[in-house]
């Protein structure tokens, strides 16, 4: 068996056009066909409150919004789509001082009859900021209290992290091993590895790659990343 996670910053639905096409983002999270799927810069416009279950139309997905602020008419923040049954759900606050409030959505998911954990979120844009969310993710990661451990501990989203030897990334590498990490950012010309998958046990990740077509390419700045991840021994 196999299980695909997505994670993929849809930048308000805003591609490089500068057109608002949720239709797109829809489009793409059909064709990805994935089990998971975490989102980021999400936006829940009052006028369309149920953006969510339209992006999950037809999909057998089901959402867990998780929004962090207020943006005029709108609501904003991160999301995760699941085909997976949810076990439990917790919401991180993650905000920094004086910096845009920053949240993960840390979901138990039953995979198979068996827990996975998944910690889905968007780190902030300065170096202090992201090391003091990514120490409070690293707690999340290494609690051991849960009555049944996890088979596998996924950690996806925008990192914004483009410091290759920066200290977030070296924390993840001690907790997770190395990881590939396609370029996807920004999406015509992707040169950064903004959004990273992690997954632990390493042996059980089988291929992380960027998603790349003339959809992609256009619906939003940054392109979708998705993993595949193996079950058993």
């Amino acid at each position: 068996m196999r299980l695909r996670v997505v994670s993929y910053n849809i930048h308000r639905c805003i591609g490089r056009d500068g057109r608002r096409d949720p239709d797109r983002i829809r489009r793409i999270i059909r064709e990805v066909d994935a089990h998971v799927v975490a989102l980021q810069e999400v936006e829940l416009l009052d006028e369309a409150p149920d953006f969510l279950e339209f992006l999950c139309h037809d999909t057998g997905l089901s959402p867990i919004p998780g929004m962090t602020m207020r943006l005029g008419q709108a609501h904003y923040g991160n999301a995760l789509l699941t085909a997976l049954p949810v076990v439990d759900v917790e919401f991180v606050d993650l905000s920094f001082a004086r910096r845009e409030p920053r949240a993960a959505i840390h979901a138990t998911l039953a995979w198979a009859g068996n827990p996975v954990q998944i910690i889905a979120t968007h780190l902030g844009l300065r170096a202090r900021e992201r090391r003091s969310q990514m120490r409070r993710l690293l707690a999340l990661l290494s609690d051991n209290s849960a009555s049944t451990p996890p088979e596998v501990s996924i950690l996806m989203g925008d990192l914004n992290e483009w410091f290759l030897w920066g200290r977030p990334l070296r924390w993840l590498r001690a907790q997770f091993d190395q990881s590939p990490a396609p370029a996807t950012f920004p999406s015509g010309r992707p040169l950064f590895a903004l959004d990273r998958i992690w997954v632990r046990p390493r042996e059980k990740l089988l291929s992380i790659q960027a998603v790349k077509s003339e959809l992609t390419n256009v619906a939003s700045d940054h392109l979708p990343l998705i993993a595949q991840v193996r079950k058993g021994s």
